[in-house]
């Protein structure tokens, strides 16, 4: 190679000729070469993916290109190959717990230079005008839907582009494979543990010890919150404790909720399974809430009664916005919070995908280029 996209082709060197006898001089012709990212994509509705290659996408004044060398597989990234959200163009390519080095800068990028270690959750771009953008919630931009970092592909590839300012410094000391989880999934549970922590002592129930509730358990222990692990498995009790938990209980277990009437001040569903959700807001005290991060398979249900009379609410988190993402990763190297992880090649999507919808994966599944 001489400089990317070129290829240089040498001729003999200077001496005898093996057809003709005649000396040449040493030349060199070059010839470009067509840069293509290679990846990974659903090609149309719930298929498997198919490897994919495609032109990268021309850089505008705030982009970065970064090569991929890990990336996180999220639930988010079946749903959207499903097209659960109603919103995924195809060909598809998924992926966006991204952590990769900055190979190309937009002509007004700061802060950033070639060679640096950077990670992109969810979110690789947004409007930056509208009223949310412009007061620093630009994690709920109008513009949402088109914000994703997948558009228009996504970290299931050998490179991405994203506008930079989403583009976010990886601690030093922090493994690829923990931040990429942690930029998508960390930020998830953080956000609202962090929104919600007051001055006094406080009892949160996780809801789900899954990708992102055996995250949420080592955050609220790390914030110092009183943690009730709340699962449907009770293989899952020694290792809930394990992760900081001082409780468990079994989601299906109505007479130990019982006992927890008008006890918790935060409740953090981050399952994608059944709850009952009456029984759950039965626990929460006066003024708390319950904070919904996954998608339930079933209505959302709750006594209106119980929601006056005790104040009670029920709400969503979606990710964080920028600040709280670069707080979440410096909190997170200071308390040794790590994800579970399995790491598998990227050639292995297919089977990785596989894993997540049997439940298998504990609990995240990182993929490697």
């Amino acid at each position: 190679m001489d400089g990317p996209g070129q290829l240089c082709i040498w001729a003999s060197p200077l001496g005898k000729d093996h057809r003709g006898g005649k000396a040449i001089q040493k030349q060199s012709v070059v010839v470009p070469l067509k840069s293509v990212v290679s990846g990974y994509a659903a090609m149309t509705l719930g298929k498997e993916l198919v490897p994919f290659e495609y032109d990268p996408p021309v850089l505008k004044e705030h982009d970065v290109r970064v090569d991929i060398t890990h990336c996180g597989l999220c639930y988010t990234d079946v749903h959207a190959i499903d097209d659960y959200y109603g919103i995924t163009k195809f060909p598809f390519v998924p992926g966006h717990e991204v952590v990769g080095r900055v190979t190309e800068l937009g002509s007004a990028v700061t802060g950033l230079k070639k060679g640096d270690r950077v990670g992109m959750g969810w979110q690789g771009r947004s409007c930056m005008k509208c009223e949310w953008c412009l007061r620093g919630d630009e994690h709920l931009c109008k513009e949402v839907a088109h914000n994703g970092v997948w558009e228009p592909f996504g970290g299931f590839s050998s490179s991405i582009s994203v506008d930079s300012r989403f583009a976010h410094a990886i601690p030093s000391a922090m493994n690829s494979e923990i931040a990429a989880v942690l930029l998508c999934a960390g930020i998830s549970v953080y956000n609202p543990l962090r929104s919600n922590l007051t001055d006094r002592p406080m009892k949160i129930g996780v809801v789900g010890i899954g990708g992102l509730g055996h995250l949420a358990i080592q955050f609220a222990h790390a914030l110092g919150y009183e943690v009730t692990a709340i699962s449907s498995s009770p293989g899952k009790k020694d290792e809930a404790l394990g992760l900081g938990a001082d409780h468990f209980i079994l989601a299906g277990d109505r007479e130990a909720l019982r006992k927890h009437e008008l006890s918790f001040d935060l409740h953090l569903y981050t399952a994608h399974s059944d709850v009952d959700w009456t029984m759950l807001s039965f626990t929460v005290r006066n003024n708390g809430k319950i904070v919904v991060l996954g998608f339930s398979k079933v209505p959302v249900k709750f006594e209106s009664l119980e929601l006056v009379v005790h104040q009670q609410s029920i709400t969503g988190s979606f990710i964080g916005n920028r600040a709280m993402m670069r707080e979440m990763l410096s909190f997170a190297q200071e308390h040794d919070i790590k994800p579970k992880i399995e790491l598998m090649p990227m050639s292995k999507v297919n089977e990785a995908i596989q894993r997540v919808k049997d439940n298998k994966a504990r609990y995240r599944i990182v993929l490697v280029n």
